[in-house]
C-alpha cells in the first residue's frame, strides 16, 4: 500500500491528466502544487501564480533555488522562456476576469452539488481565504485534488459542506486516490474508480450521493514508482 506522501503524488498525477494543451493554469497549495511534475508529454501549460508570475517553471533543486523567486505558496520555482511578472492587481484581474482556463485546488470538503470548503476549520488558526474565492469563481474549470477522507477517516465528499464555504457550485471535477467524479447538470457522477477498491467500499467512504457513469472506467491507480 502506498504511503501518504505517495498517495499525494498519485492524486497529482491523475489531476494533471485533466489539463489541456495551451491551458493557463493556477495550482493551489498542497497536492495541487505537485501537478506540474506530472503534466503529460506533449501538453504545454502556462502556469500562473497569484503573486504575479506567468510561465512558472518546475521546482529547482535545493542548490539552485533562488529565495527571491517563489510562487504564492512560498515554494521556490524556476522561470520558463517568456516568463513575465506583474503586480497583484493585474494578477487578480486575470483570475477574476476569466483568463485562467483551469485551477487545481485542494479542499476540506466538497458537496454533492459542487460547493467547496477549502480554507477554514473552526477552532483552528485561520490565515484567510487568500485568492481561492477569486480562483474558483473566475477559472473556467475547477479541478479539486484531495484525499478521499480526512486523517480520521471522515468523508470529504459530503451531502452539504459543514465548514465555511469558498464558493457554491463551482467544482467541475474531483480527483482522489480512489476515484474521479464529475459534476454534470449539478449532479455528482462517478466516472472512474481504481482497481484497488470495490464500489461498495467507495460508497462507504463517500457521504455524498452520486450517480455512476456506464460503463465505469476502472484504472490501475496505485501502480508505478512514486516520490
Amino acid at each position: 500500500m502506498p504511503t501518504e506522501e505517495q498517495i499525494r503524488h498519485i492524486i497529482a498525477r491523475r489531476a494533471a491528466l485533466e489539463l489541456n494543451d495551451g491551458d493557463v493554469v493556477n495550482l493551489g497549495i498542497g497536492i495541487p502544487s505537485l501537478v506540474n511534475n506530472y503534466v503529460p508529454p506533449g501538453v504545454r501549460i502556462h502556469l500562473h501564480s497569484e503573486n504575479g508570475i506567468l510561465e512558472v517553471g518546475p521546482s529547482p533543486s535545493p542548490e539552485k533555488a533562488d529565495p527571491n523567486l517563489i510562487n504564492a505558496s512560498r515554494q521556490p520555482v524556476t522561470e520558463l522562456p517568456g516568463t513575465s511578472y506583474f503586480d497583484s492587481g493585474l494578477s487578480f484581474a486575470m483570475m477574476r476576469g476569466g483568463h485562467i482556463d483551469a485551477t487545481v485546488i485542494g479542499a476540506l470538503q466538497v458537496s454533492e452539488t459542487g460547493d467547496i470548503a477549502s480554507w477554514a476549520v473552526p477552532g483552528k488558526t485561520v490565515l484567510g481565504v487568500g485568492g481561492a474565492m477569486d480562483l474558483v469563481v473566475g477559472a473556467k474549470r475547477v479541478i479539486v485534488a484531495m484525499q478521499h477522507t480526512t486523517k480520521e477517516g471522515a468523508p470529504k465528499l459530503v451531502p452539504r459542506c459543514t465548514l465555511p464555504l469558498t464558493a457554491k457550485g463551482e467544482a467541475d471535477v474531483v480527483v482522489t486516490e480512489h476515484a474521479v467524479f464529475r459534476f454534470r447538470n449539478g449532479r455528482l457522477v462517478l466516472v472512474e474508480i481504481g482497481d484497488h477498491i470495490d464500489l461498495d467500499t467507495l460508497r462507504r467512504l463517500t457521504a455524498a450521493n452520486f450517480e455512476m457513469e456506464e460503463p465505469l472506467r476502472v484504472v490501475s491507480r496505485w501502480e508505478g514508482d512514486w516520490k
